[in-house]
């Protein structure tokens, strides 16, 4: 890199893994979240964001932030992330308290550090691109700036929400920093389209970088309450009351995400944009859509041989049994021990709607 990275040996990386995903049900389960599943494959979501990290992020300065219940999954998948490394919050409150927990265990130590915060669950094709783009956003995070890595959008989506870049602030290693006018909420088509046509958007990975002190300033400013029950637990980390003391303090915190609780609501803040071929993997359209490399009209099978006679544009997901299909058109097939989904792909991010029904019947031991 031109400027050598004034940070590069000050990067930390957090890491939430957290949620289920429902909207990859039968696949994804409470017991067995998205993060853990080979999607795309071969290696775990959780896996494949910890690798694409490691050459600018050494294992030691990643936290990764997870329930009780995932706990034992995540350390035997990331045998080289310390175990004092992985953090397990008693109850689910959103990426805001598990992120500004990760700030402020990493404060402790050095409020100067550099730190990002990158989700378990998301696809990066371009690894070498998003490594530059991190690098870069922590260049301008040192100048006090809460940065974020803003995807050039390939198509209108209306799954993901926006960044509209404002006034430039720099060039970097051929990468563009601009100032954030605003957020924007996930749009309908047409809205969406409007968007990308402009070239004034980017999509909003939820990648975040920036001084660990500077955003618990924010947190102070902000969230009421988050940042003194935060510190309290920080400070009670390293002695004998440091489970009691997360038992105490964190159902105290509000469940709020990053996005809502901070970035919307800060006046300081850039995006980086970077063209990594991003997907959060949201549902199984997505990802089928990704297995086809774009290519319409193509059928795509994992985990099961798929015969496809008078069949198109078809994903099937399986588990070793042989799928057939006749005479079908747009359609998802997910094959696991104990469900069947059969869904056209323009419904895939309805999927939830199934697991919110076997919610209501109280049938939790398919959820």
């Amino acid at each position: 890199m031109s400027n050598g990275h004034r940070n590069a040996r000050r990067l930390y990386a957090v890491i939430p893994a957290g949620g289920s995903g429902t909207r990859l049900w039968p696949a994804s389960r409470a017991s067995r979240p998205k993060f853990l599943l080979p999607l795309p494959g071969p290696a775990t979501m959780i896996q494949a964001t910890v690798e694409r990290l490691l050459p600018i992020v050494p294992s030691e300065r990643m936290l990764i932030i997870t329930g009780s219940a995932h706990a034992v999954s995540v350390a035997r998948q990331l045998p080289s992330i310390p175990e004092a490394n992985i953090i397990v919050e008693p109850a689910a409150r959103g990426t805001g308290p598990a992120i500004g927990l990760g700030a402020a265990l990493i404060a402790r130590n050095d409020p100067d550090a550099i730190m990002g915060s990158f989700a378990a669950d998301h696809y990066v094709e371009r690894p070498d691109t998003f490594r530059r783009a991190v690098e870069v956003a922590a260049d301008v995070a040192l100048d006090g700036y809460l940065v974020t890595i803003g995807i050039t959008p390939s198509y209108p989506e209306t799954g993901y929400g926006y960044i509209r870049a404002g006034r430039t602030l720099r060039e970097i290693d051929g990468l563009t920093v601009s100032e954030v006018e605003t957020f924007r909420e996930k749009p309908d088509e047409a809205t969406a389209r409007a968007f990308v046509e402009s070239g004034e958007y980017l999509w909003n990975a939820s990648m975040f970088v920036w001084r660990a002190g500077t955003l618990l300033d924010e947190m102070e400013r902000l969230p009421p309450g988050a940042y003194a029950i935060l510190m309290e637990i920080a400070t009670a980390w390293d002695t004998p009351t440091r489970a009691a003391t997360m038992e105490r303090c964190w159902p105290q915190l509000r469940d709020v995400t990053i996005d809502h609780g901070i970035m919307e609501h800060a006046d300081r803040v850039a995006v980086v944009a970077a063209d990594i071929g991003w997907s959060d993997i949201g549902d199984w359209h997505s990802l089928g859509a990704l297995m086809a490399n774009g290519i319409d009209d193509q059928n795509v099978a994992i985990g099961s041989r798929h015969i496809a006679e008078d069949t198109h544009s078809t994903f099937v997901v399986g588990q070793g049994r042989t799928i057939a299909t006749l005479g079908v058109t747009n359609l998802v097939v997910v094959d696991t021990d104990d469900v069947l989904l059969i869904c056209d792909r323009t419904r895939a991010q309805d999927v939830k709607r199934i697991v919110e029904q076997l919610k209501g019947d109280g049938d939790e031991g398919l959820i």
